[in-house]
C-alpha cells in the first residue's frame, strides 16, 4: 500500500469517527425518548439552599477559630528572627482568602437556590393562570 492510499484510509476513518459523534441532537433512529433526565422539585431546592446556608453559618463561626492564633504565632516567630514566621503568615493569609471565597460561594448557592425556588413558583402560577382560560374552553366544547 502506498503512502497516499494509507493516508486516504486514515483520513476517511478519522472523518467517520468525527461524523459518528453528534452532541447537538438525538439520532433519528435508536435515540432515547421518554421522560426528561433532570427533574427538580421545590422541596429539593429549598433543602439544598438551607444546607448551604447552615454550612455557611457554621463555617463562618468555626472556620476562623484558629486564624488569630496563627497570626500571633507568625508574629512571634518573625519577631524571634525565625524564617518560618513568614511562611506561617502566608498560611494565615492563604486560609483567610480561601475561607472568604468558600463563604461567599456558599452564600451564592443558598441565595441562588432561594431565588430559583421563588422564580419557579412564580412561573408555575403564571402557566396555571395562562392555562385556566383554555381549560374553561375545553369544558365548554365537551
Amino acid at each position: 500500500m502506498s503512502f497516499d492510499e494509507e493516508w486516504a484510509e486514515l483520513r476517511d476513518a478519522a472523518a467517520a469517527r468525527r461524523g459518528a459523534m453528534r452532541i447537538n441532537g438525538v439520532p433519528a433512529e435508536g435515540g432515547r425518548g421518554g421522560a426528561p433526565d433532570l427533574v427538580v422539585n421545590r422541596d429539593s431546592l429549598g433543602a439544598i439552599g438551607n444546607d448551604a446556608y447552615e454550612l455557611r453559618i457554621r463555617l463562618s463561626r468555626e472556620g476562623d477559630r484558629a486564624r488569630p492564633a496563627t497570626f500571633d504565632a507568625a508574629t512571634a516567630l518573625t519577631n524571634g528572627n525565625f524564617a518560618s514566621g513568614s511562611a506561617v503568615l502566608k498560611v494565615h493569609d492563604f486560609w483567610k482568602t480561601h475561607l472568604t471565597t468558600l463563604l461567599d460561594s456558599l452564600a451564592h448557592i443558598s441565595n441562588h437556590l432561594d431565588y430559583t425556588k421563588a422564580q419557579h413558583a412564580k412561573d408555575e402560577a403564571k402557566v396555571e393562570g395562562d392555562l385556566a382560560p383554555i381549560s374553561k374552553l375545553t369544558e365548554y366544547l365537551k
